[in-house]
């Protein structure tokens, strides 16, 4: 991944939780500032936690033969998404696991119509 790709990942990634904690769903992000940070948090604590968490699910997702592959997906997807917020002040989960798992949700489909719009 090259420099510039990065950066947009970064700055779309922004955009999207500040659009997502405009959403009654209990992300809240105090400040643009705090966004732009938090998105950098969630990048590198996916960077991080994904790899681990995929091995420590590699034995179950075997077990169902990939058919909960998905699931185990977005489970990951949430519990990093929980971390960020856990390690950024100004980045907050009103409703706990409910936020997280909705948070995560919604980031993914904003994320994706903003690529799409983007082109990319």
């Amino acid at each position: 991944m090259n420099i510039v790709t990065l950066l947009i990942v970064w700055v779309v990634t922004s955009i999207s939780l500040l659009i997502i904690s405009k959403l009654p769903i209990g992300v809240e992000v105090d400040t643009p500032g705090k966004a732009f940070f938090s998105a950098a948090i969630l990048g590198i604590v996916t960077a991080v936690i994904r790899p681990l968490l995929r091995l420590i699910f590699a034995v179950p997702n075997l077990l169902t033969f990939n058919f909960l592959s998905g699931i185990f997906t977005f489970m990951i997807a949430v519990v990093c998404f929980s971390i960020a917020a856990w390690l950024v002040e100004g980045f907050r989960l009103r409703f706990g696991i409910w936020s997280a798992v909705l948070g995560a949700f919604a980031l993914t489909i904003v994320n994706s119509l903003i690529y799409r719009l983007l082109g990319v």
